[in-house]
């Protein structure tokens, strides 16, 4: 009995110098069970493209980091870990790479951006019914795992064709010629066939009625050089303002415009500084704000999953740059008070475009 006593002590003595000397036997999935409790959720945010270059992107990543580490300090606790991932710019990949997100079980949550993900999540969240997706910048109602947010891009579109259409009668002043201001995408897709180019002409012809619009598809959202070309052959025809929706190829468009000294109304961000006294307006999209807001939602357990949200300039989250010291230096007063008096009257819901 003695002996028996004597035999459990000693073991009990290697296993705590085990412990001691030797601490990385301990169980990893123990480690991994103890990191989830610690960080209470796992996010993951699935950039359909990649990060440089693309400051909504940028916005995204940033806001859902913020919300993570504020939540965890209103709650003292470990900040729920936040994983980016770039899909890259070939989009028939990104189904299978949403998919293995999916599949791998490691993250509660999905959060993307870009028109074409719902689509993409509509299909995998099929095979992954318990996997949870935020998307912002698209919609798809009733999905019970899917919570999407779509910005009033009609009042983005609006205000960009409202003054492209001023600068392109100041730029025209008494030369004869059609009234035509453009817009040069990466791609046709819903949002931007029935929402923004209608929009965009919208604002145009609240301006003057004899306005019209060249659209042009550069076929990707990387191709400067075409972008560039399509431009030129715009101006060329007698464009004075254009509109770049095309992600990285906006550039293209830029750089032609400069050269030809045509002007360009930016989309999503502030793009004053791209090129001074070119950039003429910045209708943009506040994705951080949406970000932090419906991600904070989400880890308060009070995110609305099936619904599709849409939001503008009311909410907060559609807007124009008139504060801008590049914007007040390169456009003369009297076309900024009259943008200035579009934009309070769509701020104050005077003017409304569902």
């Amino acid at each position: 009995m003695k002996k028996a006593v004597f035999f459990k002590a000693v073991l009990s003595l290697f296993v705590l110098f085990g412990m001691i000397l030797f601490p990385g036997c301990k169980n990893r999935e123990s480690e991994k069970a103890e990191k989830a409790s610690e960080t209470g959720a796992s996010i993951v945010v699935f950039i359909p493209g990649v990060m440089a270059g693309s400051p909504i992107y940028e916005m995204l990543a940033e806001g859902i980091k913020k919300a993570a580490e504020d939540f965890a300090a209103s709650n003292q606790g470990a900040a729920p870990s936040v994983t980016v991932i770039e899909g890259g710019f070939n989009q028939a990949e990104w189904e299978s790479q949403v998919t293995t997100l999916a599949a791998s079980a490691s993250y509660d949550l999905i959060v993307s951006s870009n028109p074409s993900l719902p689509d993409i999540v509509s299909s995998v969240s099929t095979k992954f019914p318990k996997q949870k997706f935020l998307l912002l910048d698209g919609e798809l109602e009733g999905n019970p795992n899917v919570y999407t947010l779509r910005y009033n891009q009609r009042e983005q579109a609006y205000m960009a064709g409202y003054i492209a259409a001023l600068a392109s009668l100041e730029a025209i002043g008494a030369e004869p010629g059609a009234k035509r201001i453009g817009l040069v995408a990466a791609q046709e897709y819903p949002v931007m066939n029935n929402v923004i180019l209608p929009g965009y002409i919208e604002g145009a012809l609240a301006v003057d009625p004899g306005f019209s619009v060249d659209f042009r598809v550069v076929g990707n959202w990387f191709d400067a050089a075409k972008a560039a070309e399509l431009a030129a052959g715009m101006i060329r025809g007698g464009v004075k303002v254009l509109l770049p929706i095309a992600g990285g190829a906006g550039a293209g468009v830029v750089q032609a415009a400069s050269e030809a000294d045509a002007k360009v109304v930016w989309f999503d961000t502030n793009g004053y500084a791209i090129r001074p006294g070119t950039v003429i307006g910045s209708t943009i999209l506040r994705q951080d704000k949406a970000a932090y807001e419906k991600t904070t939602l989400y880890l308060k357990g009070a995110l609305p999953f099936g619904k599709a949200e849409i939001a503008g300039m009311a909410q907060g989250f559609v807007d124009f740059v008139e504060d801008d010291p590049l914007y007040i230096s390169s456009v003369n007063p009297s076309l900024r008070e009259k943008q200035a008096a579009l934009v309070a009257s769509l701020r104050s819901g005077k003017l409304k475009l569902d």
